[in-house]
């Protein structure tokens, strides 16, 4: 089975798959890293031009790994996950000092830097050298859960196992590297989420969800989980048409990301004489909802212009940001919305 398996899978890939993908031209284990760390719970029509813009401004390792925090979660900002870019300048600078600028290409050392776990290792390895590894991320899961009736929420230890099992026992020792793109694009192209293209898959005469007529209860759904709800205020502090900007603390959310200054309540009356402010005029903002993995955060924005002021910036804990002639900063979500529709305004 598993020889008919791979067999199946690259006659399909060979026919279909993707071949031309920017990380797939000129081929190396940096470029493939980055666009692996950025296809981690994105897809990759939202990856590509992320990926372009990121490795136009940091072609090389040296050059991600001299960068500032900021200037890395700047190219960054909208893709989420945002911790995904802090393990990647960290990873870097261990690669310069440690490993004399070459990412290595061995499992153990691969999954001891940050941000790169078991499946991204052989993703990078098997792609970039075409040894063999297996991988089992979001799409594999889903191809193989289905094609093999695998029972489970995937974040489970027991169906994961069963997975991982699936994936070592189906991983061919030859065309490595062909068979992991393939089986990531049946995933992203044939066997989606919703609405899979079983019609055109090389396993529909065997695929157990199919046979089964089950294919929406694999893999298993995550149990529901009630999200708890958070509020906070986000104070917008505008003089003469720029905004003031508060760096986030370096772990937690937003680590390292700029953003408005939050208030424990609602009035911004002692933040602004803490910080030798003067108010000359006051708005509300409608408030908003962001969600995260595991919460929701309601948003209530309050809008102050005050006189212009420029001696706020304490040691790099503030700073004044102009949207018509923006700084390279990392900016969380909810407020690269705000400063758009005020900027717009």
């Amino acid at each position: 089975m598993a020889g008919d398996f791979a067999g199946r899978l690259l006659a399909w890939f060979d026919q279909h798959g993707r071949k031309d993908l920017p990380w797939q031209r000129d081929k190396t284990p940096y470029r493939v890293w980055i666009s692996e760390i950025m296809l981690q719970q994105t897809q990759v029509t939202t990856v590509i031009p992320y990926f372009e813009k990121f490795i136009q401004r940091f072609p090389t390792i040296d050059t991600l790994a001299r960068a500032s925090q900021d200037e890395v979660l700047h190219q960054w900002t909208g893709l989420g996950y945002y911790a995904r870019a802090r393990n990647l300048h960290k990873t870097a600078k261990q690669v310069m000092t440690g490993y004399n600028g070459e990412l290595p290409v061995d499992a153990t050392t691969l999954e001891s830097l940050p941000g790169i776990g078991r499946s991204t290792a052989a993703a990078i390895i098997a792609l970039c050298t075409g040894q063999r590894a297996a991988i089992l991320d979001g799409n594999v899961k889903r191809v193989l859960a289905r094609a093999f009736a695998v029972e489970g929420w995937p974040g489970s230890s027991a169906t994961l196992k069963e997975l991982w099992r699936h994936a070592e026992r189906l991983t061919p020792d030859k065309r490595v590297a062909d068979y992991t793109q393939a089986i990531m694009d049946l995933g992203a192209m044939v066997c989606t989420r919703s609405s899979p293209a079983c019609h055109s898959c090389p396993f529909n005469d065997l695929c157990g969800a199919r046979l089964n007529a089950a294919i929406e209860m694999y893999p298993g759904k995550k149990p529901r989980k009630f999200l708890p709800v958070r509020t906070t205020t986000m104070l917008i502090v505008e003089s003469d048409g720029e905004f003031l900007l508060e760096k986030r603390p370096a772990t937690g959310v937003w680590g390292g990301l700029w953003s408005f200054p939050e208030l424990s309540g609602t009035d911004p009356g002692p933040f602004l004489q803490d910080h030798g402010l003067n108010p000359t005029g006051q708005e509300a903002i409608e408030p908003f909802r962001h969600t995260f993995t595991h919460f929701h955060l309601d948003i209530t924005p309050v809008k102050v212009s005050v006189t212009p002021v420029t001696d706020i910036n304490e040691a790099g804990r503030f700073c004044w940001y102009d949207p018509a002639r923006p700084t390279e900063l990392g900016l969380s979500n909810p407020v690269t919305r705000l400063l758009k529709s005020l900027h717009q305004g």
